[in-house]
């Protein structure tokens, strides 16, 4: 069936309605109905094309990439500057379509020679009995047997004077010309790319000169012919370089086959279903495609691009990996010790064929930080995961602490029979993932180690591992409040230029207690967690390997030229549990408290290793606000925010909105933050900020530690990895990062 269809429950209806577009709505409609029951929906399928195109250019980061030479390279499109464009949709035949708005179109140009075309000849010529057959054989042709290129009219040489070099093909199948063979004296091999190259340096031409005649730079490409196919798009690029000489790209979209399904869903709209329950998807969509599910009631749907966020995420399409996981005998290459699936050669095995959803969560709640500089050309991620040599130091880093993630899942579940099934199932779940994506980087869009590390997060969810350190964060969290009333006495007996060095120490000296950083682990072994608060502390020598605290100090605490600067709220980024916020943050909110700033304790929506979240930190803070009046009453003089649901003096959205202390949800539930998608409650919350400051590897280091505000900005962090030290700052294990950035 041709069409791309999505199903619903029809409102007030016990009948099941498919929204269908493309041929196969129209040719199978009876069919459906006779066999199954089911009603199908019409819907135009241009209208279809382009609502589909437009909703994942706006709604999905780094959908459009460039391919070239087998590289990919991902464009952030400004989606309020997004037209005009022309789509050329390869399907059977080629529409070219110019797209000036939402539902603004104009079909200008198109050609009967496509991938029909590809597959109708191919079959003729090949024997090949369906299209990814042919496109296989592609792969391992040499076109150079069949096509007549320049060299070859013009003795080996180039025909420079016109610019053409001698490998250029001067007439696909031309050598079949001058050659005394039958069909069976070719390879299929080399049949199949002679074809494959022809259709698509004809389909770029043509696209090219359309948008030369409409004086268009952004060509995207979509439809079934393309198939994630590699050649295909490095053809079709070539071909639009070399007519354009460069002044213009091919672009293409990730998810290029699902155009119309994507618009048939959109489609609801028209017809006032703005309260649509979307029921299931019909189709099982391959690897990074849409799938929308679970019985999700979304906002009005018109409103999609407008009020609410999409994130992508990549998850199993359930839990059916249940069976024990053999260990990998030693001396194989399983990552981190756990046999996982191959998708080289032959076809991928059962359980990793499970990963091949893509999923799209409505998330009405996120937003971009409005305190980003530039947030067109931000970019979370400090460490460039196109490097292959910085993808498998950090694969092996994720894979070597998998077997001791898994342990502490387990136990977080009591140790169960169905615990240790769920733990192997996660452990082949995301070595599955992390053998995937080192064969193909890209595969789910631009990689950086914050996605690895969401990931990560994501397919503990999904085995139901909703927080694996549960516990040890609980007993840190008791050891730690159990001797800060002796830290805030140590404090207060201090002259304030001296308190306030002190506090920094002590942030950065209990940042050392991570449980995703393998040195940190190795150090509880070799005492307890205030033996080694304090051993931190007391190493903590400037200078720092990056170590602006003399500014800091300066802008806090003024200079003989210059007054003291006074925050009005200030946004504490928090990292850990335990010694980390209640030994190094809460007493550095506390310091902002006491000079009359407002703080905002900013912290992990959802459990991510020992990350303290929005939902544990109000308990912390009541607990150590028995031990100090100035804790006891910021945190009185107004209730804590929690997450969405809780509400701060009516609206946490309302921009008069003052209380000395409290808690937001970020939004997330990773070690890293990408502040392109920030939960509103944050955004609200800073918009009065004029102080930012973020701790903790994750936060400061793995990502933002580039990050550029409007507003002041401290990023405070210990280096628990020694490639990160050498890499990011020249610097070695446990250097500290105190790096002040004022506000432009």
């Amino acid at each position: 069936m041709d069409s791309q269809h999505w199903q619903s429950e029809g409102p007030n209806t016990g009948n099941t309605v498919i929204k269908a577009t493309g041929g196969g709505a129209h040719k199978y409609a009876d069919l459906f109905k006779e066999r199954l029951g089911i009603s199908i929906e019409k819907e135009d399928e241009m209208d279809c094309l382009v609502a589909g195109a437009n909703f994942l250019l706006k709604a999905i980061r780094h959908e459009a990439f460039t391919h070239m030479e087998g590289q990919k390279g991902f464009v952030q499109i400004d989606q309020n500057d997004l037209f005009p464009y022309l789509l050329v949709n390869i399907g059977s035949g080629v529409s070219i379509i110019k797209v000036d708005g939402d539902g603004q179109f104009e079909r200008v140009s198109g050609t009967n020679v496509g991938g029909g075309t590809y597959w109708g000849l191919g079959r003729l010529l090949t024997k090949c009995k369906s299209f990814d057959e042919l496109l296989e054989l592609s792969q391992r042709g040499d076109n150079r047997t069949i096509d007549m290129l320049v060299g070859d009219i013009y003795g080996g040489m180039d025909y420079s004077k016109i610019g053409l070099s001698a490998s250029t093909i001067a007439s696909s199948f031309g050598k079949a010309i001058s050659e005394n063979k039958e069909l069976e004296d070719y390879r299929p091999e080399d049949i199949s790319l002679s074809l494959l190259r022809m259709i698509s340096y004809n389909i770029g031409q043509i696209s090219y000169l359309n948008a030369l005649r409409f004086g268009l730079k952004r060509i995207f490409f979509g439809g079934f012919f393309i198939r994630g196919h590699a050649y295909t798009m490095d053809t079709i690029s070539f071909a639009v370089q070399f007519w354009s000489k460069g002044q213009a790209q091919a672009m293409f979209l990730r998810h290029e086959g699902f155009l119309g399904a994507l618009g048939a869903f959109m489609s609801y709209e028209k017809h006032g279903l703005d309260d649509l329950m979307v029921h299931q998807l019909v189709e099982r969509f391959p690897m990074g495609a849409p799938y929308i599910g679970g019985n999700v009631r979304g906002p009005p749907l018109g409103d999609l691009n407008e009020k609410i966020s999409w994130m992508e995420k990549f998850v199993m399409k359930g839990t059916e990996i249940t069976a024990p996981v053999p260990m990998s005998p030693p001396g194989t290459t399983g990552l981190g010790g756990f046999e996982v699936p191959s998708s080289k050669g032959d076809a991928l095995r059962p359980d990793a064929s499970n990963l091949n959803v893509g999923v799209l969560h409505l998330v009405p709640s996120l937003e971009v930080f409005p305190l980003l500089a530039d947030p067109k050309t931000y970019e979370p991620n400090t460490i460039d995961l196109s490097d292959h040599g910085e993808l498998e130091y950090w694969f092996t880093v994720l894979s070597e602490h998998m077997p001791g993630l898994v342990d502490r899942a387990v136990a977080s579940e009591g140790g169960t029979d169905d615990a240790k099934r769920r733990g192997d199932a996660f452990a082949r779940a995301f070595s599955a993932h992390l053998t995937r994506l080192m064969e193909e980087p890209a595969a789910y869009g631009k990689l950086g180690l914050a996605n690895l590390l969401e990931l990560r997060e994501e397919c503990l969810r999904e085995f139901h591992f909703l927080d694996a350190y549960r516990s040890i964060k609980q007993r840190e969290n008791e050891a730690s409040l159990a001797v800060l009333p002796d830290l805030l006495l140590e404090l207060d007996s201090m002259d304030e230029e001296t308190r306030l060095l002190t506090l920094i120490e002590g942030v950065l000296a209990a940042n050392i207690f991570d449980w995703g950083s393998r040195a940190c682990v190795d150090l509880y072994h070799k005492g307890t967690i205030i033996e080694i608060y304090r051993m931190s502390r007391n190493k903590m020598q400037r200078p720092w390997r990056v170590d602006d605290f003399d500014i800091f100090k300066e802008r806090m605490l003024g200079s003989a030229e210059k007054k003291p600067h006074s925050y009005k709220r200030a946004l504490l980024f928090v990292d850990n549990s335990g010694a980390d916020i209640v030994l190094g943050m809460l007493p550095l909110a506390r310091e902002l408290l006491r000079r009359g700033t407002e703080v905002v304790l900013v912290a992990n929506s959802l459990p991510a290793l020992n990350d303290v979240t929005a939902l544990e930190l109000p308990d912390i803070v009541a607990e150590a606000a028995k031990h100090c009046d100035i804790l006891r009453g910021a945190a009185e003089a107004g209730c804590l925010l929690v997450d969405a649901m809780i509400n701060i003096q009516d609206s946490p959205r309302e921009s008069s909105l003052s209380v000395p202390l409290m808690v937001v949800e970020n939004g997330c539930g990773s070690p890293c933050i990408d502040l392109r998608q920030v939960s509103s409650e944050l955004a609200a919350a800073a918009k009065d900020a004029d102080l930012i400051i973020l701790e903790g590897m994750g936060r400061a280091l793995h990502t933002n530690f580039n990050a550029k505000f409007k507003c002041d900005a401290l990023k405070l962090a210990m280096v628990k990895n020694q490639r990160l030290a050498a890499k990011l700052i020249n610097g070695n294990l446990y250097d500290c990062v105190c790096r002040f950035e004022a506000a432009n």
